[in-house]
């Protein structure tokens, strides 16, 4: 096979005009990466079905929340990087202007004032998860890497601020999640790793300032993380109930829908949080395996468009997206494994919900963007 045959492999371009490659070059669409995202997606479609206990409307909604990411991703990618960039800092003030309003305004459920209502209800967080990053890496753009300390404090300040914001809703997993989206761009700006130890060594006393601040529904999860059978009919419900569906799977699984924890609802938040849990049980090793290395070509996709951007904006950018979404994965399997507390956060592209998955999608289209714009060297 000529190079010129597979060259769509590796840039996500084909070499002619015409064709489906040409197509993916109009629409700014990165080949390799659409394909891993929609093999995840209909993966997440096969196994929602059964988590949903083959409720079609409940499946049907879910297939039109995944149109509409996929026609966000593609409109997001028209828009070049640097107009992204000049309308950053703006982004980010109007995301935090929805989080005052979340906290003047908001509607409470489940005891958290996370959302608002403009006729569409949504969470003003989910658009922090691409402010602050871009807000990051916009600072950082035209400066001298690695950063200096002064740059540092001032990056601390912008990611603080938000996560801070989100974490007094209370929504301390999102606001977790947020600041590492943050705290990634600075590791990839060059930070010192005698700068990391540090702040490893402070992250010691930190904890214990942020166990102060912590919800008692919050302090519980951690107790229960620590040993779950101390009440294994109520806080440790949820986790003892998810390990015996994913071992329960072995290595083929049970079959599809035929899942026992899950279709006779011993398996709590089975088409959320614990849907990775349900595919364990009903596909087994095997599975979940094949999920995993989706999760795994599609970061790493990512982080290759990281090193072919242009400029320090793109590539810092780029590369936050992509581990970010690496840690989304990381933390959800976690939780469902018993490895870290409950924190609530889905599976990405996966569980049932609509505004997360919007997020990730506006998030890859930004990658697709970052990538088709770059400047092509020629071969």
């Amino acid at each position: 096979m000529r190079l010129s045959d597979t060259q769509w492999l590796i840039d996500g371009r084909g070499t002619g005009s015409g064709g489906l490659s040409g197509v993916f070059r109009r629409l700014n669409l990165d080949a390799p990466l659409l394909g891993g995202l929609l093999l995840i997606c209909g993966f997440g479609l096969f196994v929602l079905y059964s988590a949903v206990s083959e409720d079609i409307d409940l499946w049907l909604q879910q297939v039109v929340r995944l149109g509409v990411a996929v026609v966000v991703m593609l409109v997001v990618a028209q828009f070049p990087p640097d107009l992204m960039r000049r309308w950053t800092p703006w982004a980010f003030l109007f995301g935090l202007g929805l989080l005052s309003l979340v906290l003047i305004l908001g509607e409470v459920g489940q005891g958290a004032q996370r959302w608002l209502d403009v006729g569409i209800r949504f969470q003003p967080s989910e658009i922090m998860k691409l402010a602050v990053p871009m807000m990051a890496a916009w600072y950082l753009h035209d400066r001298q890497l690695p950063p200096t300390a002064g740059q540092l404090l001032i990056i601390a300040i912008l990611i603080a601020v938000p996560s801070y914001m989100i974490a007094v809703q209370p929504d301390l997993g999102t606001s977790l999640l947020i600041a590492a989206s943050g705290v990634i761009v600075i590791v990839l700006a060059g930070m010192s790793i005698r700068l990391m130890l540090s702040l490893l060594v402070l992250s010691v006393p930190g904890a214990l300032v942020l166990w102060q601040f912590m919800q008692d529904y919050q302090r519980q999860r951690v107790m229960t993380l620590l040993n779950p059978d101390s009440d294994p009919l109520g806080a440790g419900y949820n986790i003892i109930q998810s390990k015996i569906a994913i071992g329960s799977g072995g290595l083929f699984g049970k079959g599809w829908t035929n899942g026992s924890q899950a279709q006779l609802e011993f398996l709590p938040e089975r088409n959320t949080d614990f849907i990775f849990a349900v595919m364990g049980e009903e596909l087994g090793l095997l599975g979940v395996l094949s999920l995993l290395v989706l999760y795994v070509f599609v970061v790493g996709r990512g982080l290759y468009i990281a090193t072919q951007a242009p400029d320090s904006f793109s590539r810092l950018l780029a590369g936050s997206i992509s581990l970010t979404f690496f840690v989304y994965v990381f933390v959800n399997i976690a939780m469902v494994t018993g490895l870290v507390p409950v924190v609530g956060i889905p599976l990405p592209l996966v569980s049932f919900g609509g505004t997360s998955m919007v997020t990730l999608m506006a998030g890859f289209g930004i990658l697709m963007s970052i990538h088709s714009h770059r400047k092509l060297l020629p071969h």
